[in-house]
């Protein structure tokens, strides 16, 4: 499977059969998202900046809530979440996925506010690639977000939704979740080809470009 980050907390998830987009975002987040076609869009919530479904060709499934789907050769299952650790009361809820393409479990956490549960973990099950929002704001704060990775224990780890050179939104950088888990730096790779044979054996973080 390829993974390509299209910047904010978007996704392609390029399978043998089929493509997911995770949380489309509008131009006016200063990444280019280009032209993208997907069997299959999922929705962490409604806000602009990450349910832009219209950007995407292929009439795709649209998934925008929890419950579990079935879609060609892909299975989703969607967890309610909060948007806040006030359980919903500032700004709502949310909805993590976890999708199995191609024999591997992706986690797609959106714009979770709180930190998980042990029934939500245990919901989860496997989890093989965790993408993870780290530069706080509306989401979980770079501790936070540590916290979490090693609850769930994924063979790797693509952080998102964190301030770049490119975003117009205001987050914070990479930096303060590298700290958080011991980590210098990064070099950032264009995408990311995995299968389930080549899954490292302890967790990796790698850090995708835009």
């Amino acid at each position: 499977m390829e993974i390509k980050w299209l910047g904010h907390s978007c996704f392609r998830l390029k399978g043998k059969n089929t493509t997911i987009i995770t949380d489309p975002f509008p131009p006016n987040l200063g990444y280019a998202m280009g032209k993208q076609s997907a069997e299959v869009i999922t929705v962490s919530h409604a806000h602009p900046n990450h349910s832009f479904t219209s950007a995407i060709d292929g009439n795709p499934h649209i998934v925008s809530g929890p419950g579990e789907y079935e879609i060609g050769d892909v299975i989703i299952l969607g967890l309610s979440t909060f948007h806040d650790d006030s359980k919903g009361s500032e700004r709502g809820k949310n909805t993590i996925y976890q999708m199995e393409i191609d024999d591997l479990s992706i986690c797609h956490l959106g714009d979770i506010g709180q930190g998980l549960t042990d029934s939500q973990i245990e919901e989860l099950g496997r989890v093989d690639i965790l993408l993870l929002p780290v530069g706080g704001g509306n989401t979980i704060s770079p501790g936070k977000a540590a916290e979490i990775m090693r609850k769930l224990e994924p063979s790797v780890v693509i952080p998102m939704h964190f301030q770049s050179d490119l975003s117009t939104s205001s987050l914070l950088p990479i930096g303060q979740f590298l700290k958080e888990i011991g980590i210098s730096s990064l070099e950032p790779q264009s995408k990311l080809n995995i299968t389930r044979g080549n899954l490292p054996v302890t967790t990796q973080v790698m850090l995708l470009q835009p």
